[in-house]
């Protein structure tokens, strides 16, 4: 084999990596606005492959094998609605992204945990209705007391999101790469302000 040829083909999966697929259900929505539904190049190429879904546009890049050559596709919409969830899972990061990614005693970002509003020591439960992010420094002042002995207050009350209003949350945190084709699809949904 050739010194080049070898080169090329070790370092153009590489290049490909920058090339992920905004996904969109059947009726033209992302299925998740953060984190935005986006699939590897190869998985578009394997379900337009397999004709699952429609490509609606596409990359300058091309992938090509001893028989074809198929562009990347940049927008793909799945060919069979996905019914969105409706309950919404109890996780850190459902959680996180309910209290907006912000410390619900001070306010700050960065370095969130998670506290019992009422201390499980005193009987509170793990649940959408008792746990709230904080920053390390505002959980470490409260502690294990009750939140009226610390002085502290929360800036809104903890309660369980619907799925509807978690997925609009997550349209306040757009990815740190948007390209260019996706932003037709991306907020035609979203409520305009007066």
């Amino acid at each position: 084999m050739d010194g080049d040829f070898r080169t090329e083909f070790t370092r153009a999966p590489g290049a490909l990596k920058q090339h992920p697929a905004l996904v969109l259900n059947a009726d033209y929505r992302p299925l998740s606005y953060y984190p935005l539904s986006l699939w590897p190049w190869q998985e578009a190429v394997k379900a337009a492959w397999l004709d699952r879904v429609d490509i609606v546009a596409v990359y300058d890049e091309v992938v090509r094998s001893p028989s074809t050559v198929f562009r990347i596709p940049s927008v793909v919409v799945l060919k069979d609605y996905v019914k969105p969830q409706k309950r919404v899972a109890f996780t850190r990061f459902n959680l996180f992204l309910r209290d907006e990614f912000r410390c619900q005693y001070c306010g700050a970002k960065g370095d969130l945990t998670f506290d019992h509003v009422v201390p499980r020591a005193s009987g509170g439960v793990t649940s959408w209705q008792n746990v709230v992010a904080a920053c390390s420094p505002c959980n470490l002042k409260k502690g294990s007391k009750a939140l009226h002995r610390t002085g502290m207050a929360l800036r809104k009350p903890p309660r369980q999101p619907a799925a509807e209003e978690l997925r609009n949350m997550g349209r306040k945190f757009p990815p740190n790469h948007l390209h260019e084709a996706w932003m037709d699809f991306l907020y035609w949904d979203a409520e305009l302000e007066a």
